[in-house]
C-alpha cells in the first residue's frame, strides 16, 4: 500500500514539473534527434547600429554610452554530427559573430565555409579579417556565385587573399545544391536586387528533418518570378528581408535605389497564410532606423500580433 502511494505522489510531481515547464519533455526530444543548428548572429542592415553619420536617437544613444555594436545580419550553421561550421556572410562584424559561432578556436581549423550572398558592404567587408594583417587564414571555403567568383578573383585587395591562400573559392550556381554532408545541403537562390559586382542571392539550408530560407536582400517581391507566399509554404523557417517599415524611414532618399519590400507590405501579402505558416516567418536586415528593433513600438507590436516575428541576435532554431 505504502508504495503504490509513493508510485502516485511520483507521478504527481512528474505532471507538475511538467506543466510548470520545468521540462520541455518535446523540446529535449528534438534536441537529441536534430543535428544541424542554426543561429542567427546578426539582424541588422549593412551599416549596423550605431550607423556612421546618424545623429537620430536610434543611434545616438549607443555613441554616447559606448555601447557594443549590433551586428549586420548573418546566419550561422552548425553540424553537431560532423563538427562543422559555416557562416553565411562575412559581415564587418565577423570577429565578434565567430567567437557567437565557434568560440575562441582557429577559424582556419573550425570554419569549415563561407557562404556569401552578394558583393555589398555588409556582406563580404569582413573577409579582410582574413588576410595576411589580421588571421592570416588558411584555405577556408568560400562559396559564391560566378559573377561574384570573377569578381574576387580579378580585384584587389580580394585576390590578394586567394594568392596567399587565406580562401580557396568555390564557384557556386542558382538552385543548384551544395551538398555538405549527408544531413546538410546550402542551395543558392538568385533574386532581384542590385547587382553592380555580384548576382544576389538568398539560401536554402536543409538538413534531414527541416528547411530554413534566407533572403536578406530583395527588391520587391514582385519584382521575382518565384512565389515568396509559396517558398514559405515550403521551408519550416523563411529569414527574411525587413530593412524597412515603410516608406517614412528613407523620405530623404530616392526608393529606386533601395527597393527593399517595406514590411507592411510583406504583411499584406502574407495574411493569407495560417498562422502556422506565418510563424516560419522572421524579419532580419533591420535598418537602423526601423521601429521595429523598439519591441516597444506600435509597429514591433502590428508584426508580432498579426502572427510574424523579427529575428534578434542570438535565436537558435534546430533543423
Amino acid at each position: 500500500m505504502a508504495l503504490n502511494i509513493k508510485i502516485k505522489y511520483f507521478f504527481i510531481i512528474l505532471l507538475s514539473m511538467y506543466s510548470l515547464g520545468c521540462t520541455d519533455f518535446s523540446k529535449e526530444k528534438e534536441n537529441k534527434s536534430s543535428e544541424i543548428l542554426l543561429k542567427v548572429l546578426g539582424a541588422i542592415q549593412d551599416g549596423g547600429i550605431p550607423h556612421m553619420g546618424c545623429s537620430k536617437e536610434c543611434c545616438s544613444n549607443y555613441f554616447l554610452s559606448k555601447k557594443s555594436r549590433i551586428g549586420v545580419s548573418s546566419l550561422g550553421v552548425s553540424n553537431l554530427k560532423h563538427d562543422t561550421n559555416y557562416i553565411i556572410d562575412a559581415t564587418p562584424n565577423i570577429n565578434f559573430q565567430l567567437i557567437d559561432l565557434i568560440g575562441n578556436a582557429d577559424p582556419s581549423k573550425k570554419l569549415n565555409g563561407i557562404f556569401l550572398t552578394h558583393a555589398h558592404m555588409g556582406h563580404y567587408a569582413g573577409l579582410l579579417n582574413f588576410g595576411r594583417e589580421s588571421l592570416n587564414s588558411k584555405n577556408i571555403p568560400l562559396y559564391l556565385m560566378p559573377k561574384f567568383y570573377n569578381f574576387i578573383l580579378n580585384n584587389g585587395p580580394w585576390n590578394q587573399l586567394v594568392k596567399l591562400n587565406n580562401i580557396k573559392l568555390n564557384k557556386i550556381y542558382n538552385r543548384e545544391k551544395v551538398i555538405l554532408h549527408n544531413n546538410l545541403s546550402f542551395t543558392p537562390i538568385q533574386v532581384p536586387h542590385r547587382d553592380e559586382y555580384s548576382e544576389t542571392v538568398g539560401y536554402i539550408i536543409e538538413s534531414i528533418h527541416k528547411k530554413a530560407l534566407y533572403i536578406p536582400d530583395i527588391d520587391k517581391w514582385a519584382k521575382w518570378e518565384v512565389s515568396i507566399v509559396e517558398m514559405i509554404k515550403s521551408v519550416d523557417y523563411a529569414f527574411l528581408d525587413g530593412t524597412f517599415f515603410d516608406k517614412k524611414e528613407i523620405n530623404n532618399r530616392d526608393i529606386s535605389e533601395i527597393p527593399h519590400p517595406f514590411i507592411i507590405e510583406s504583411l499584406k501579402l502574407f495574411e493569407g497564410l495560417d498562422g502556422s505558416e506565418k510563424s516560419k516567418v522572421y524579419f532580419i536586415h533591420l535598418n537602423h532606423t526601423n521601429p521595429v528593433l523598439n519591441s516597444e513600438s506600435s509597429e514591433y507590436k502590428k508584426v508580432i500580433s498579426a502572427g510574424f516575428n523579427i529575428a534578434k541576435t542570438g535565436m537558435e532554431f534546430f533543423l
